[in-house]
């Protein structure tokens, strides 16, 4: 990032009194926050007094966590499975989607969060951060839940196989951080890196399937057992995730009515919008109801806005009024919302806003579809509509992620705390908690080897594209090289132990047979919890050079 005069940095407001803060914020340029809705920094030092700065904080926590709930919601129920929607569609293989589709589907918060802090100076080490401290999260507290869950023999090569390009892809970061700058040239390498990567997945799995076939082959009989042969990606085929259509239909065909039944426009509409499945919920327990409670309300809005696909349902989630209403809503949320609202107030030749145009426009789409199809039987363009919901949904979470990086700003002016560790705790826990928790369920679920995986395939892309794709967002906005600032000694303690867990991992687990069993979880959590403690204690001065 570009390096700006001591004189300038937002991060010294706390150096001045209490009524002069709000002053020093109005006159600094570094300080606008021109990524996000709201500046967060007006709202903590001008708009509220100073006695309310503990209320603030707390306010902005709630306030992160909704965030953090919409990027979760946003990835989980509409950009991954529009995502699966395209890849079926396209009829791409299990292989080939999973470590593209799936990967941009599964770090989507990550990527954007990335590429939001990078394009900020002074934000640049939230990205360093949430990157590294992610993968060191994922590869130590997730991985070794998950061989404590269930311990399990892992896929040899599929296993060294990440974890070397995982160290590759950490070696070549620190490098660029070590020198302080990237050029365009460094950067599309970088990320073709992954390519790399994931031509070296498809041709293992090739190869392995080959070998199989011919050793089948000559025997006859042999009841066909899972392989978890390749990356988390690839082992889609074995894991009721993609087997989930047929469990879905018979499901529902159960509680289908023995009469012919047709529901009205209307009911279809409410029903769309209606997240809450009356069975799920008497099944579930009452801290899934409890949170269900609190999501309720951003699931019925992003239902509202952003359209879903699913291959796997008889009639692919076509809903008529519903999705006729998407092309009002969703062209409509895509400019109120992209760049923070930036087009928002543009004026066409001064007289038309933009919006008002998109309005009339998504009325028209909206009304030639809703008089040109039925309730019963989706168009042939249906598939269009995961297109377009996949667009909304990223362009959602991009907004979302750009909020979560202009907040943990702010936090880090009034804490007193560097980007780089609020990017290594609150951003990388929010971001990862949700591969936490599925990679867990997973394990116990009796799926430990392509959660294991998971833990080690998924971040590689996270960490290329995140970095690379804000790169070069930052080199098409400045036509210059993106040069880094020293974050210091913070930032060599998180690259330092990411590399060390990795190195560690490579050597350990080969050693053990490649059995993951508790007492492998057990070191990687207190692998985690030193870093941390060490993490934690160089913030706040204990350690230095």
């Amino acid at each position: 990032m570009m390096s700006e005069s001591s004189s300038d940095a937002c991060d010294l407001v706390m150096n001045y009194s209490a009524p002069e803060r709000c002053a020093f914020v109005k006159r600094t340029p570094d300080c606008n926050m021109a990524d996000g809705f709201i500046n967060y920094l007006k709202l903590a030092f001008c708009l509220l007094p100073p006695n309310l700065t503990p209320l603030t904080i707390t306010l902005c926590i709630i306030w992160l966590l909704v965030l953090f709930v919409i990027l979760g919601l946003a990835a989980s129920k509409f950009f991954c499975p529009n995502l699966s929607a395209i890849s079926s569609t396209l009829h791409l293989s299990h292989n080939v989607a999973g470590v593209t589709f799936l990967a941009l589907g599964n770090g989507a918060p990550d990527i954007f969060s990335a590429i939001a802090a990078i394009s900020h100076p002074h934000t640049a080490g939230l990205a360093v951060g949430a990157l590294f401290g992610a993968g060191i999260f994922v590869t130590t507290v997730v991985a070794g839940s998950v061989s404590l869950v269930k311990p399990f023999p892992v896929a040899s090569r599929p296993f060294l196989r990440d974890v070397v390009f995982y160290m590759i892809a950490v070696f070549w970061t620190f490098l660029i951080l070590y020198r302080g700058t990237t050029t365009l040239g460094e950067t599309l390498g970088y990320m073709g890196l992954y390519v790399v990567y994931v031509l070296t997945v498809i041709i293992s799995t090739y190869i392995y399937n080959r070998q199989k076939s011919s050793v089948t082959n000559g025997v006859q009989n042999v009841p066909h057992i899972p392989e978890f042969n390749s990356s988390y990606s690839s082992d889609e085929d074995d894991v009721p995730g993609l087997t989930d259509g047929t469990v879905q239909q018979e499901y529902e065909s159960e509680y289908r009515p023995l009469l012919p039944y047709s529901e009205s426009t209307s009911e279809i509409l409410l029903s769309s919008l209606n997240p809450v499945d009356n069975r799920k919920w008497r099944r579930k327990p009452w801290t899934w109801r409890v949170l269900k409670v609190v999501k309720t309300p951003l699931e019925v809005l992003l239902l509202f806005c952003v359209p879903v696909v699913d291959p796997d349902k008889e009639d692919k989630n076509w809903r008529r009024p519903l999705n006729s209403l998407h092309l009002i809503t969703s062209p409509l949320l895509c400019v109120l919302v992209f760049q923070s609202g930036a087009y928002g107030d543009f004026m066409i030749q001064g007289e038309l806003p933009v919006w008002v145009l998109t309005l009339l426009l998504g009325m028209f789409l909206a009304a030639i579809v809703f008089c040109n199809t039925t309730n019963d039987h989706p168009p042939k363009y249906h598939p269009l509509f995961a297109l377009l919901g996949f667009v909304v949904s990223a362009v959602l979470i991009s907004a979302a992620a750009s909020e979560v990086v202009s907040l943990l700003h702010m936090l880090g002016v009034v804490l007193s705390l560097s980007n780089t560790v609020l990017g290594l705790t609150l951003l990388a826990w929010g971001n990862s908690i949700g591969d936490c928790f599925s990679d867990i369920t997973l394990a116990r679920q009796g799926y430990p080897r392509m959660a294991i995986a998971a833990c080690f395939g998924g971040i590689i892309f996270n960490m290329l594209f995140g970095v690379g794709l804000g790169c070069l967002v930052q080199m098409c906005a400045t036509h210059a090289f993106v040069q880094f600032e020293s974050q210091g000694l913070l930032t060599w303690i998180l690259a330092g132990s990411l590399g060390l867990s990795l190195v560690l991992s490579f050597i350990i687990v080969p050693l053990s047979q490649f059995h993951l069993g508790q007492s492998y979880g057990i070191f990687l959590l207190i692998f985690y919890s030193i870093f941390l403690v060490i993490a934690l204690l160089t913030e706040f001065g204990k350690i230095h050079t």
